[in-house]
């Protein structure tokens, strides 16, 4: 607990938008500015319902599938990745495709490409249900399997316990992660993994910054969609420290019985959740609930940005001079 009767906000620092949230919601955004609404895109962009309403008010179309979309309209990938069926199926329709899928799992599925043409089974780590996981599972599903915790390791069989690698989904939580692989290693000794974690920098960043942040608080706050998992994983981080944790949509699911004798507020926000979300809660814990002291916290500097896609790219060169700029 910090040493302060006053009633404090800890603002954890990184938080919120991850660069590859930044280039999908970019992607949208620049489309429908240069070739105009509407603008069709697979799976919400990123998974925030408030980024989704924002872009469908400008005229983006979400739907489930590219069997939704129009013969021949302009259609963008989700964030999270798509299997080779869905670039198959966007072929056979004539759907001129803006690739919006984050670079950091983007070499997830290269590298289970590389993995399963190398003879290995493959041992996926995550949650079965997400995007991003359907999305992988899909570049080799003959030899691949999806294990979410260490007791379903136990379960697993392959033809050749010496030709095994494991992948993970990018936004699991550091410690999950951990005790499953060393669960797999044990069932496993020989198996491969990536040369580079697969968990991507903002997920651990912002774990991290909870597992610093969180023993200091009487209270964790994270601001982000029900559907977000690198969101549900920070609750959990805190969860294991014993401080309590709420996952937040915005400022109105914030319950007063949370604050009965809190005094110190830690609040961060996910990967795809946006700034204003996080202003509009330590706006309504300060008027409403008497938090006047807000400290931010930084726990490490965050400067990561991608590139654009190609087809992006060029739409910006060929459009007028104010969509350049927009860009920028």
């Amino acid at each position: 607990m910090i040493p302060n009767s006053e009633k404090t906000v800890l603002l954890l620092k990184p938080r919120g938008f991850c660069a590859g949230v930044v280039r999908a919601i970019d992607i949208v955004r620049i489309a429908l500015e240069t070739f105009g609404a509407p603008i069709y895109v697979r799976k919400e962009i990123v998974h925030n319902r408030y980024v989704v309403d924002d872009l469908a008010e400008k005229g983006a179309i979400f739907v489930d599938s590219v069997e939704d979309v129009p013969e021949g309209a302009r259609v963008i990938y989700s964030a999270h990745g798509v299997a080779p069926e869905v670039r198959e199926a966007s072929k056979a329709r004539k759907l001129k495709v803006i690739d919006a899928t984050c670079p950091l799992v983007t070499k997830v599925h290269v590298e289970a490409i590389k993995f399963a043409k190398q003879g290995n089974s493959l041992i996926l780590v995550g949650h079965r249900d997400h995007d991003e996981i359907i999305g992988t599972l899909g570049e080799a599903p003959d030899v691949t399997q999806v294990v979410s915790s260490p007791a379903e390791v136990e379960k697993v069989h392959v033809p050749d316990p010496e030709r095994v690698a494991y992948l993970t989904q990018t936004t699991l939580s550091l410690d999950e992660a951990k005790d499953i692989i060393e669960a797999l290693k044990r069932k496993f000794p020989k198996i491969h993994g990536p040369h580079a974690q697969d968990i991507c920098y903002a997920t651990e960043n912002r774990q991290i910054a909870v597992k610093n942040v969180a023993p200091q608080a009487d209270l964790l706050l994270v601001v982000g969609s029900e559907n977000s998992s690198n969101s549900n994983r920070l609750v959990e981080v805190a969860t294991r420290l014993e401080t309590p944790a709420y996952l937040i949509e915005n400022f109105r699911a914030i319950r007063p019985e949370w604050l009965e004798d809190v005094k110190t507020v830690a609040l961060t926000a996910g990967a795809s959740a946006p700034e204003c979300l996080v202003e509009e809660v330590v706006e309504y814990l300060s008027t409403k609930e008497g938090f006047n002291r807000v400290e931010e916290v930084e726990i490490m500097a965050e400067n990561v940005r991608f590139g654009l896609p190609p087809e992006i790219v060029a739409a910006i060169h060929a459009a007028p001079s104010t969509t350049a700029v927009a860009a920028e």
